[in-house]
């Protein structure tokens, strides 16, 4: 994923780089027969290519709005992902409760299925690109979870079996009331539908028919580009050519960049970052479980004090 503000035109440039190549080389040559060979100069009105650009600008503004769609899409059920995560983490430790007797085991508890819930972003953002889904989630898994999830071709959807069946475990020893285990049960939920919205993006092609048709007429075009314009600029059609060309091949390939995000390209939602702001999130409300009730204790007294002064 780009992270900078900045592309570099060398970047954007090589994406189209040999397009370009051909569509000079074919300029260059249009342009070079019409001036030795003026007794078979053929030319063509440029309203014909003219109409041409107004059908590619209606099928490039179609798909690119259509592959913006499914980019933001993929960007906006990552958001819901962090969101989720968050309140997952703090539902656990706010809620668990078991007492001076258990309070040892009902924080091992609750770390180990955080670490777990890290582990799913981890696994999930891996196994949405086609890679390995062990890379970084199994860093924060114990070796009895490890060995479960290797029994299902979906890790991510493994590890929610196992936040289901921890949860189960929380409420049948009376860490959780009944209003509680279905608050969290519903977390889960949302987490299990966004996987499988993700999911769906990764697995839907975009048509192929409508790339051809859009190939078809963009090549037509700059065929038939150069006998409308040589009458008016001569050689230098040249350049120009190559800027109007350059122009909708960049729309093109920006629109086949962004219908894929999960593809592991530059043009990717960039789950790999959000999974490590997720990480890091959910580490510190984990590890600051003191702090934070202190500070939650803190504004109610000072505002007593405040009252009784008064």
């Amino acid at each position: 994923m780009l992270l900078k503000k900045n592309i570099p035109v060398k970047y954007v440039v090589g994406k189209i780089k040999n397009e370009l190549l051909l569509v000079a080389v074919y300029a260059i040559s249009i342009a070079l027969f019409h001036r030795f060979f003026p007794e078979y100069r053929i030319s063509i009105p440029i309203a014909v290519p003219a109409i041409l650009a107004t059908i590619i600008s209606l099928l490039l503004a179609f798909r690119s709005n259509q592959a913006y769609d499914r980019w933001w899409e993929a960007r906006g059920l990552w958001g819901a992902i962090v969101n989720d995560s968050r309140s997952l983490t703090r539902e656990l430790t706010t809620f668990l409760d078991g007492g001076d007797a258990a309070c040892e085991e009902v924080e091992g508890f609750k770390k180990r299925f955080v670490y777990r819930q890290i582990a799913w972003c981890y696994s999930l953002s891996q196994s949405l690109r086609g890679q390995n889904s062990y890379i970084r989630s199994i860093d924060f898994l114990v070796d009895e979870e490890v060995k479960f999830t290797r029994r299902f071709s979906n890790m991510p959807n493994s590890l929610l079996k196992l936040h289901g069946l921890d949860l189960r475990l929380a409420y049948k020893n009376g860490w959780l009331n009944d209003y509680q285990q279905v608050q969290i049960d519903g977390t889960l939920s949302r987490l299990c539908d966004a996987m499988g919205k993700c999911e769906r993006i990764k697995n839907t092609v975009f048509p192929v028919t409508y790339s051809l048709y859009i190939h078809f007429c963009l090549y037509l075009f700059i065929i038939l580009l150069p006998f409308g314009l040589i009458e008016f600029f001569g050689m230098f059609e040249v350049p120009l050519i190559i800027a109007i060309a350059a122009a909708f091949l960049l729309v093109e390939k920006m629109a086949i960049h962004l219908q894929d995000p999960f593809e592991n390209k530059p043009t990717d939602t960039p789950t790999t970052a959000i999974s490590q702001t997720i990480e890091r999130d959910l580490k510190q409300m984990l590890n600051d479980k003191h702090e934070s009730e202190k500070a939650a204790v803190q504004p109610a007294t000072a505002k007593a004090n405040v009252y009784y002064i008064l």
